[in-house]
């Protein structure tokens, strides 16, 4: 039975069909699986935010899968710095002596699975499995409790992610300006889970006040989408001049205007190229389309400023569909340059001409806007806009469904009809990342829900 596939082994691991008492490393170290992870759709290895219990306490991190243990070395897992945070390499047997090390020099344990499945691999081999539930207790939970249950759970977890994110934005507003506040977590949503980080810091290194000093007077708005394209583009170090491997056709006359501001800016030092994140980034979702986005809103709002415009609209807006004209405000599209092309290039083009939708405009509401304007209200003593706030947020529709929902959702055995608000979806995530990442099964509230269970 050599020659299992890889995607078996995974399936063996995802839904745990193995004995779990003992678990012995190749090592002789005794583990314990207290989370087994959720599957990777990205770079890296199989399985992300895995916990597993060893001698040496709680470890959290990613799983590796292989066939046999050979398997890291030639796949060059040794040498990829994407595989660093393995806490542990999962095969079917172990037919190598070769330590299992990582890029920055650290080793990990091997698990070999064949001395622990429950049950002959002869039964899977057209790809059937033994039907079993996870080791997980809380593996389909849903079956087991009232859709009561399970909805307060989700509420509570929601609005208690929620008012964590309030609570952060309460901090930053005590250490700067409202203004650059939200500048910095309108830019952190726009660059995605893989390019939040650089767009903090491009927006830490270009303050938002320097771009709308760029809107006042007279000047037209092409020239200050201009000027702001280029200084922001310039400052990520996302310009063709700073892109090699990017070929400006012969007749993009807007981005000759855009490297002629920056060489003429001297304002800001570029990023390094390198903090961006390029692999498996949908056209759409490129950070110098959402850097360029940022660029439409501050010309949309160049009056009032981004602050005032926002606070007055979410003021304003009704609680009963007013979350429509919500994400009217930020959906940005335009019929110029960045109609046609997702980054810059002779070979990049996209035929669309929407920066922002309404998903993404969706998503930065209910991350960043309300949470933000929940902790803005606090401090500025205006409690009818909080009670607004959290209106809109409890009635707030159901968002685009990510990667750790969907997961969560297998896992817990629950249906879009019973997941049917934004403040479920962000519970979902909460309960992700405060309980099951973390290995705190004994910490979840489900636990006092239904105890037999566990």
């Amino acid at each position: 039975m050599n020659n299992l596939p890889e995607s078996q082994i995974v399936k063996i691991w995802q839904h745990q069909l193995l004995d779990r008492a003992e678990l012995v490393t190749e090592g002789g170290e005794p583990i314990e699986i207290i989370y087994p992870g959720r599957l990777n759709d990205d770079q890296g290895a199989d399985f992300r935010d895995a916990v597993i219990a060893t001698s040496r306490g709680l470890i959290k991190g990613d799983i590796e899968v292989h066939v046999k243990s050979s398997g890291w070395q030639a796949h060059q897992h040794h040498r990829d710095p994407v595989y660093n945070r393995v806490i542990l390499h999962v095969v079917m047997w172990h037919d190598t002596e070769m330590a299992v090390n990582l890029q920055n020099g650290g080793n990990v344990p091997t698990l070999a699975l064949h001395k622990y499945i429950k049950s002959p691999i002869s039964q899977w081999a057209d790809g059937e499995y033994p039907s079993a539930t996870s080791g997980m207790p809380c593996f389909r939970v849903a079956e087991r409790l009232t859709t009561e249950i399970i909805t307060e759970f989700l509420d509570s977890a929601g609005e208690a992610r929620f008012l964590a994110k309030a609570a952060r934005f309460q901090s930053d507003l005590a250490q700067m300006g409202a203004s650059q506040c939200l500048y910095q977590g309108i830019m952190g949503a726009l660059g995605y889970s893989k390019n939040k980080l650089p767009m903090l810091k491009l927006a830490c290194r270009l303050p938002l006040q320097i771009l709308e000093s760029m809107t006042q007077g007279r000047i037209s708005d092409e020239e200050c989408l201009a000027r702001q394209q280029a200084l922001l583009l310039g400052t990520a170090g996302l310009l063709p001049s700073q892109c090699p491997d990017w070929h400006q056709g012969n007749d993009d006359k807007w981005v000759d205007k855009l490297e002629g501001l920056w060489a003429s800016s001297h304002l800001t030092e570029a990023m390094p190229r390198n903090d961006w994140h390029l692999f498996k980034v949908r056209p759409n979702n490129s950070p110098v389309r959402r850097i360029v986005a940022m660029s439409y809103l501050i010309l949309r709002y160049r009056g009032k400023g981004i602050l005032k415009a926002i606070i007055n609209m979410v003021n304003e807006v009704p609680v009963n569909k007013g979350y429509r004209r919500l994400e009217k405000g930020l959906v940005v599209t335009t019929n110029g340059y960045w109609a046609s092309h997702f980054d810059f290039g002779s070979g990049n083009r996209i035929r669309s001409p929407t920066l922002l939708g309404s998903w993404r405009a969706a998503d930065i509401i209910v991350n960043v806007l309300l949470p933000f304007t929940l902790a803005w209200s606090r401090l500025n003593s205006q409690p009818e806009l909080e009670k607004k706030v959290f209106a809109l947020y409890r009635c707030y529709p159901r968002l685009a469904v990510n990667t750790i929902e969907r997961h969560m959702m297998n896992q817990l055995g629950l249906s879009s009809r019973l997941v049917n608000s934004a403040q479920r979806q962000q519970g979902l995530i909460h309960i992700y990342n405060s309980l099951c990442s973390q290995g705190k099964c004994s910490s979840c509230p489900l636990k006092q829900s239904l105890p037999y269970i566990y």
